[in-house]
């Protein structure tokens, strides 16, 4: 079911849905913004990965070519992007330089796994999907040079066998793992009580941080000093951006237009987190397809919701962003 959904909200392209991608790419004390990635649809339909500047200039093809490139998301030091790429037929896990040269494939499952995320030493690879026979949507970590030592760090416990874990994110410091999970999929394949999660980095002591009716979806990440978490939350066409203290405290929402609308509500579905190096702003997406307008635009705002604005001015399909890290000798 999560495949499907997945396909749906991503790769739904053809439905003027598309992908909405990223991972969560984790920001980390100590660096100035860099980049922002993101994966932008054709009109062929298929996705390419470009970066920008933080206010949307400087627009440049980080990926080329008929296949789809998304899940970018930034190594600590800037210099590299994991990304999940179908050039070899399945969904799997590459990395590149931030220029987007040495593009190279890590995982060689040939199921299905897509959203990336640097462990904070870039010495492992955190991502979800489906691999062997597995019939749920789990979270995994590989090497993140070879795509071996794989470890699977979630499952279905006997009550919810039909659960899902997802969209993974590396705390700054690398003990945590902030994730969300679902106890199953209704009949029309609506998530079921989908919630943020946390679990410690060898994937002991899982347990929720957030409760209620409203589903949480792509994608939670981490400011920069690890505490606090950034999510989305909200049913359909009202789906907003919240942060809350990383022991699941303080809940407030920043966007959308849920039962404690900010001012202005703003229409559509927001999602799809980056928060920036330097622990200001937070730069996410914006979804007008519930109002008929095939548009999904990549807004950056302060960590307040403040300030809201679009970096990118043309109509189109973006999936998730990721934003880099950018040290003295980060590659642009």
């Amino acid at each position: 079911m999560y495949r499907s959904r997945f396909l749906r909200a991503l790769i739904g392209a053809m439905a003027l849905v598309g992908l909405a991608l990223s991972p969560v790419s984790a920001s980390y004390p100590g660096d100035t913004n860099g980049r922002i990635a993101v994966g932008i649809r054709g009109t062929d339909g298929t996705f390419n990965i470009y970066s920008m500047q933080p206010n949307g200039a400087g627009l440049q093809a980080l990926t080329t070519g008929t296949d789809r490139h998304l899940c970018p998301d930034y190594s600590a030091d800037g210099k590299q992007i994991a990304f999940c790429g179908d050039a070899s037929g399945a969904f799997e896990i590459w990395t590149m330089k931030a220029n987007g040269t040495k593009q190279t494939q890590v995982t060689h499952f040939g199921g299905f796994v897509v959203f990336p995320d640097f462990s904070p030493n870039g010495s492992k690879i955190a991502f979800d999907g489906f691999i062997g026979d597995s019939a749920n949507d789990e979270i995994y970590v590989v090497d993140a040079v070879t795509g071996l030592s794989t470890q699977k760090l979630t499952s279905c416990p006997s009550s919810t066998p039909n659960c899902f874990s997802a969209f993974a994110a590396w705390s700054p410091d690398g003990t945590k793992i902030v994730f969300i999970r679902g106890d199953d999929f209704d009949a029309d394949g609506n998530p079921i009580n989908e919630q943020v999660w946390i679990m410690n980095a060898d994937g002991s002591n899982p347990h929720p941080l957030t409760s209620g009716v409203d589903p949480k979806d792509q994608v939670p990440d981490w400011s920069p000093d690890g505490s606090r978490i950034v999510y989305s939350s909200g049913q359909p066409g009202s789906e907003g951006i919240w942060i809350m203290r990383a022991d699941g405290s303080h809940q407030q929402q920043l966007t959308g237009c849920g039962p404690a609308d900010p001012s202005p509500c703003q229409a559509g579905d927001d999602f799809g987190t980056a928060w920036s190096p330097d622990g200001t702003k937070i730069a996410f997406l914006r979804d007008f397809n519930s109002l008929g307008i095939p548009d999904r635009p990549v807004y950056v705002m302060d960590a307040d919701g403040g300030n809201q604005t679009r970096i990118t001015p043309a109509v189109g399909i973006h999936a998730v962003p990721g934003w880099q890290a950018r040290g003295t000798d980060s590659e642009q």
